[in-house]
């Protein structure tokens, strides 16, 4: 038997945007342990915003598992909270209800900030660096510095060892910015990943003295871009059948829809989509074959020869954006247009 440490990962009941919470647990196994063989797990929800003193048991229950590269024999286990009877799921619990559809392709943009004294990294004590242009997949310390790309790299290599399906990473277009993007088929699975994938990058960052940074516009009104984290989808329908004719009938249903995606597309995205800095104005719908300031971009292969199928990108949710409410909102917008609905399960 094997001892292995198990760090038990969760949402927390803070809004409008929850914090990842960890606490590790020591069990015996004979092999690395399966989804099934772990356990539930109590913690006080009292101290998490998720239950009062008075009555303050929470459980979690484990529904991710990947192996934890910065540990020998550790696993890393997200999780829902559920209510102390193990089965029902807590009121802050938004994956437990989310609709999920295993034909369903998600890849989520995740757009960042370093910070570190209070400022983004690379950004002199008072002031500001030189404007935004070189800094966009840029190379060179002036423009990306040293320990930025250490930390991605490292972040890169730590989700890869994870399983996680890490698709790449870039500086972006503001000083201290940089993006990674995860894939996944299915919404639930996705979005695991990306939780999962802010959780390693925050843990790791902890050695550094460095913060995360994901609110969308922590500059403020400057001529500074914003963080998003645009969503790419694509549904089986889409990707085989499509049509301009099902096309539009979708891009209507996204208009018609605009303001529940907005409602669940990250806090303060007023700030951020306002027309300016590649993006679309947020109380206005529009799509334009890759037209970055439009709320829905059409790639040229999704139009090529007059197809209209394969996969499309909202640039509306934001970095602090949940990607469970996120892919959750496409799916119900998605399955309003009669020809997708069977494709879509609760």
């Amino acid at each position: 038997m094997t001892k292995y440490k198990l760090e038990y990962i969760w949402l927390d009941g803070y809004t409008p945007v929850p914090n990842l919470r960890g606490k590790t647990q020591v069990k015996e196994f004979e092999s690395f342990p399966t989804l099934e063989q772990l356990p539930l797990w109590g913690f006080d929800g009292s101290s998490t915003l998720q239950a009062e003193g008075r009555s303050s048991d929470c459980v979690l229950k484990p529904v991710a598992l990947y192996p934890d590269p910065a540990r020998t024999n550790g696993a890393l286990v997200m999780c829902e909270v559920m209510m102390p009877d193990g089965v029902t799921p807590h009121a802050t619990n938004r994956r437990a209800t989310i609709l999920d559809d295993a034909g369903a392709w998600f890849g989520f943009e995740q757009e960042y900030f370093f910070y570190k004294d209070g400022r983004p990294l690379g950004f002199p004590t008072q002031g500001y660096p030189a404007p935004q242009g070189p800094y966009y997949t840029g190379v060179g310390y002036s423009n990306v510095g040293d320990i930025a790309r250490k930390i991605v790299e490292e972040h890169l290599d730590l989700c890869l060892e994870a399983g996680i399906n890490h698709e790449g990473i870039n500086a972006e277009v503001a000083k201290g910015q940089w993006e990674f993007q995860i894939f996944g088929k299915g919404s639930k699975k996705a979005a695991d990943e990306v939780w999962m994938a802010r959780y390693l990058l925050q843990r790791l960052t902890e050695k550094y003295g460095i913060d995360i940074e994901y609110h969308c516009k922590p500059l403020g009104d400057t001529d500074w871009n914003g963080s998003g984290m645009h969503a790419n989808f694509s549904t089986e329908y889409m990707r085989t059948v499509g049509g301009k004719e099902y096309f539009e009938a979708l891009m209507k249903a996204f208009e018609t829809n605009l303001q529940d995606h907005i409602e669940v597309y990250g806090p303060d995205n007023d700030k951020r989509l306002t027309g300016k800095h590649e993006t679309a104005p947020w109380n206005k719908f529009s799509y334009g074959v890759a037209d970055r300031g439009a709320s829905i971009r059409v790639p040229h292969s999704f139009v090529k020869g007059d197809a209209y199928k394969g996969y499309l990108e909202d640039r509306r949710p934001n970095s602090q954006g949940d990607p469970y409410a996120i892919a959750s909102q496409i799916l119900k917008t998605i399955a309003s247009v009669p020809t997708a609905k069977k494709s879509v399960a609760a």
